[in-house]
């Protein structure tokens, strides 16, 4: 990868929005964030469910990052991240698939359901998955499933764990966009211990870890935790 600055859009203003936004542009990248409505995005004044600032403060922290309409963000993007709630991600990209036709686009959503409390189930798993319905639905662009697997902070930092020493899982069905995303994963990120799954139907199982992810949160008390692969 080289250190041309590239144009990415982040779907998604919560807490997955914000980390990769915020990485990207202290990388020098020209970062949109995609929101429903930004007036009333950038109007809210509360803590969101994980006690972070409203985003408006977030934002004004940051004056490298622009914010934008999900149609104005999927436009600017070369590379598009979908960090939105699994619940409306098919929605929202479906909404924007012209402008997302022939780009790689890097789910990092869960199809998590809060609908009966905590901790939520799964909407969708074992014979689909969201990163699959999404790829139906977007059938120009390259969807490449990755980062789901483990809390914001390590997505950005896996250096802050064990030095790095834990796993992160890709899966696709374009060959060269695993490749690129690889690549970013190396050089922007830092990631050292990259699995390739295989085609997209890898995100079932990938998505599945998030139960157990969970209930691991809950019996260590932290989400700074990953898993690692040994063979």
């Amino acid at each position: 990868m080289n250190n041309i600055p590239v144009k990415i859009a982040i779907m998604g203003t919560g807490m997955v929005g914000r980390a990769h936004a915020a990485k990207l542009a202290a990388l020098g990248h020209a970062v949109m964030v995609g929101t429903g409505d930004p007036a009333a995005t950038l109007a809210r004044e509360e803590q969101d469910a994980m006690g972070n600032p409203p985003f408006a403060q977030w934002l004004k922290e940051r004056p490298k990052v622009k914010l934008g309409t999900f149609a104005q963000a999927a436009e600017h993007g070369e590379l598009v991240y979908d960090a939105l709630s699994g619940q409306a991600a098919v929605k929202v990209l479906s909404a924007c698939r012209e402008a997302l036709a022939g780009k790689v686009l890097v789910d990092i959503a869960n199809p998590l359901d809060f609908s009966k409390g905590m901790p939520p189930t799964l909407s969708v798993c074992n014979t689909d998955s969201l990163g699959e319905q999404l790829q139906r639905a977007l059938p120009e662009s390259k969807v490449v499933k990755t980062f789901n697997t483990m809390n914001a902070y390590l997505q950005v930092d896996p250096e802050q764990l064990a030095g790095g020493d834990h796993a992160i899982f890709v899966c696709g069905n374009d060959a060269g966009a695993k490749e690129r995303v690889t690549g970013i994963l190396r050089t922007w990120y830092g990631w050292k211990n990259i699995v390739d799954l295989g085609d997209i139907t890898a995100a079932r199982g990938t998505e599945m870890l998030l139960p157990v992810w969970l209930r691991l949160w809950g019996a260590l008390g932290t989400p700074m935790f990953n898993f690692k692969v040994v063979k």
